[in-house]
């Protein structure tokens, strides 16, 4: 049964199971655990919203029987755009949609990632986020645990001065991180747009307010100058030099590559983009070079000692629910061990997102984040995207494990 078809079925799953406090067993036969370690035949207890305990299986009776399956945490995207969708007319705009309309497009997104085994993300970012984050969080609506830069910083935001400003203007409106476009996209050529002094700034003010910074570049000057400026995390780095790498490792900054679903999912949907800003022929042309471009860069990457390569799609629309496919391109096409990939979507991507000791491990006291799947993603990266049974914060969303 596919997450579609079970939609209707999940829904009902997270009414009939509500919130309790009382604890629920669950018997995995295969526990891959987020940090690199593999245990069979492992009972995990979960209470309220938290694992409780972690250990070998015993005699007691079973909430949920996972021992045919592998359990993970559930998987983290580091960089999606949530509200992003194809409308009415099959275009990626929202054109002709009434506010009402757009947002439970995003709602389908959000119940889609939930459903193939991401419970937490980043949406990096629009306002339309904070409504999304907030039903979430009251448990009203199916989807990841959300977070949010809400509105970024770019070229236009104006002076050092002026992007001080809006950064403690965007953290007072609820923003959990700053997201800075320092290149132009990959279909423009991706040159740097802003300077080392306006990174500087927008770093350093997210900074004293106890934000992370996700910095958009393309160019290796742009990804060097985020560096430099201590920013947290760089997404894309598509042009991105040994040296640059080698830096970022050194000052401890994340990297986040995309190489397996954002390129290839605008080509397979090129009909439904084109025309649509800068989804022009051209830039189309780019980002075909961009896939051997991506791909050669993550190869160079995974040899750079200490450098912290997380998962992060940049998910726009058509690709929400096939988040995994970028995790089974790293480990299939990009030559990244199993367990490497997996902890840059579980334990490293926590990291990055400032939640190291919450989410992305299964042992006592996480969230219980826990994931289900047919098969062993560590001699086959493709079970990730056979997901049977999802519980998020305790509560069962998925569990089609014994149909």
């Amino acid at each position: 049964m596919t997450a579609a078809t079970c939609a209707t079925c999940v829904f009902l799953i997270a009414v009939v199971l509500p919130l309790h406090a009382q604890e629920v067993l669950l018997r995995a036969g295969r526990v891959v655990d987020g940090t690199g370690r593999v245990s069979r035949s492992v009972d995990v207890t979960v209470a309220g919203t938290t694992i409780k305990t972690v250990g070998p299986a015993s005699g007691r009776r079973v909430t949920y029987d996972l021992s045919r399956l592998t359990l993970l945490p559930g998987l983290i995207d580091t960089h999606v755009h949530i509200t992003t969708h194809f409308g009415k007319n099959g275009r990626a705009t929202s054109e002709g949609e009434t506010a009402e309309e757009s947002i439970l497009y995003a709602a389908e997104n959000t119940t889609a990632m939930l459903l193939n085994g991401f419970t937490t993300a980043q949406s990096l970012g629009a306002r339309p986020d904070v409504a999304l984050r907030a039903a979430i969080s009251r448990g009203v609506l199916p989807g990841p645990r959300l977070l949010t830069s809400i509105a970024p910083v770019d070229d236009m935001t104006g002076t050092p001065d002026q992007i001080r400003q809006f950064v403690r203007q965007i953290v007072a409106e609820g923003a959990d991180l700053i997201k800075i476009f320092a290149s132009k996209s990959i279909r423009d050529g991706g040159g740097q747009t802003l300077t080392q002094a306006q990174l500087d700034a927008a770093c350093d003010e997210a900074k004293k307010l106890g934000k992370r910074t996700w910095v958009h570049a393309h160019a290796d000057s742009a990804v060097r100058a985020a560096a430099l400026a201590g920013c947290w995390a760089v997404t894309h780095g598509t042009q991105v030099t040994d040296d640059t790498l080698t830096l970022m490792a050194a000052r401890g900054t994340f990297f986040e590559p995309n190489i397996g679903l954002l390129l290839q999912n605008y080509l397979e949907n090129k009909n439904r983009y084109l025309g649509i800003g800068n989804f022009t022929e051209s830039g189309f042309a780019l980002m075909e070079k961009g896939v051997p471009q991506s791909l050669a860069m993550f190869k160079r990457a995974q040899g750079v000692k200490g450098l912290k390569l997380v998962m992060g799609t940049d998910a726009g629309a058509g690709a929400h629910g096939q988040n995994a496919r970028e995790i089974v391109y790293r480990v299939q096409v990009g030559g990244q061990a199993a367990t490497e990939a997996i902890k840059g979507a579980t334990s490293l991507a926590a990291e990055a997102l400032g939640m190291k000791d919450t989410v992305g491990v299964i042992a006592p006291g996480f969230e219980a984040d826990l994931i289900g799947i047919d098969g062993d993603p560590l001699t086959d990266i493709t079970a990730l995207r056979r997901v049977v049974f999802v519980m998020k914060g305790g509560k069962v969303f998925k569990n089609v494990a014994s149909n």
